[in-house]
């Protein structure tokens, strides 16, 4: 398993948490498919990571602007990086094909990335939010 779920940070916030715990299945079949070199199921696993990440971004974001959380901006920003690196990479995926690549991106920055901006960002986010 790429991320367990032991190593994402729990929050004050049950919809948070939840969608980090569907956002880690999904995660975890696409680090399997792209290990296992599986071309069909990345193209399609692909596509779902990223809706998923939009949701989970899109819906922090909403609760941040409706609560009036001071740090929105930082918050949102760090989730920006992560949407145009995402957005690059799948842009690379679909006209090279190679797993490699991608996954050399999940084991060295996506990982960190995410275990690191929900302690930081979403531990904080959600304090505020309750």
């Amino acid at each position: 398993m790429y991320i367990q779920e032991h190593e994402v940070q729990k929050v004050g916030n049950e919809i948070m948490n939840m969608l980090h715990e569907d956002e880690l299945e999904v995660i975890n079949n696409f680090y399997e498919a792209v290990k296992s070199k599986d071309i069909e199921k990345i193209d399609e696993l692909f596509k779902t990571l990223i809706a998923e990440i939009e949701v989970h971004f899109k819906t922090e974001e909403d609760m941040m602007e409706q609560s009036g959380y001071a740090d929105i901006g930082m918050h949102k920003s760090d989730h920006d990086v992560m949407r145009k690196k995402l957005a690059k990479f799948q842009k690379r995926w679909d006209v090279l094909k190679g797993p490699k690549e991608v996954l050399n991106f999940l084991d060295k920055d996506f990982k960190k990335w995410y275990t690191g901006h929900v302690s930081k960002w979403d531990v904080s986010a959600a304090t505020h939010l309750g």
